[in-house]
């Protein structure tokens, strides 16, 4: 026999449960203040959504709250304004992925994958990201994400190129795992359903998936996270104290397995709503008044 009561449901990080607000909160402030691995950033600010001017004030307003707690800092898009992020975040010392977000419109296409080289070659790309969920949304074939990939491999070959998505689809199309330089892979329990007590074990499964997709190249996740207000989904239930937990259980098993881990994200944003529905606008670690909600 081999129980122990410390050791019973430990794998689930639920010894969490355990503890009341006050010491949650504590155990977030210890994860802020060592700095996270990464945190998604998206500069909008009340009713903006993409293709709204963003002020360089703005930009800096925010990373300015960020950067004592984080090292990486993973963007989105290269135009629209997007594109002074990663070189603002040079001068806060942050490292960047930067992604050139691609879809059914060829000359919009063409403008990203540019500015994306571009940037690259100026030194304010760490590691370059072609679309995102571009194959979820059934908004490209895969032969011209691949060439897409490809192009931007070869333009900029000191830097690490992948492609962004659920951890499935790595497993499911081969020949962008193949064109890759690294996994690039979006985990989310709440999106599958999945329970907060097991929503850390859940998050492991998907990650190691991706690892098993892939085994020869890094698998970095891009986006996880969970909602602090909204409607439930299956047995996934958001809320203040489950998306509290499930940070502090990411954050503690990506670092101490050394897994590098981009939460989702860094600020509320009002215009997901029409998107993800009720919870789309409460995935943040701030407010959309830029207050730390936990």
């Amino acid at each position: 026999m081999s129980y122990r009561k410390e050791k019973v449901l430990s794998l689930t990080g639920t010894e969490v449960n355990g503890l009341d607000r006050s010491a949650l909160q504590e155990q977030c402030d210890l994860h802020l203040n060592e700095k996270m691995h990464g945190v998604c950033f998206s500069p909008y600010e009340g009713q903006q959504e993409p293709g709204d001017p963003i002020s360089e004030e703005q930009v800096r307003r925010k990373l300015a709250l960020l950067q004592p707690h984080t090292k990486w800092i993973r963007v989105f898009s290269c135009t629209e304004g997007n594109d002074i992020i990663p070189q603002l975040a040079r001068e806060y010392g942050m490292k960047t992925l930067v992604g050139a977000w691609v879809g059914e419109d060829e000359e919009k296409n063409e403008e990203e994958i540019e500015r994306l080289i571009e940037l690259a070659r100026a030194g304010f790309v760490d590691i370059a990201a072609v679309g995102n969920e571009v194959m979820y949304r059934k908004e490209l074939e895969e032969s011209a994400l691949i060439a897409y990939i490809n192009r931007v491999k070869e333009a900029i070959p000191e830097v690490p190129v992948g492609y962004v998505d659920a951890y499935y689809e790595f497993t499911n199309r081969p020949k962008i795992t193949e064109a890759c330089d690294v996994i690039l892979a979006n985990c989310y329990p709440y999106w599958e359903g999945c329970h907060s007590d097991y929503s850390l074990l859940y998050m492991k499964q998907m990650y190691y998936q991706a690892q098993q997709a892939a085994p020869d190249k890094k698998v970095i996740i891009t986006e996880t996270g969970w909602p602090s207000e909204g409607d439930s989904l299956g047995a996934a239930n958001p809320g203040y104290e489950n998306a509290l937990k499930y940070f502090i259980n990411a954050q503690s098993w990506s670092q101490k397995e050394g897994i590098e881990m981009f939460y989702f994200s860094a600020f509320d944003e009002a215009w997901k709503v029409g998107a993800e529905g009720s919870v789309g606008a409460f995935w943040g670690l701030w407010d959309q008044a830029e207050k730390r909600k936990f």
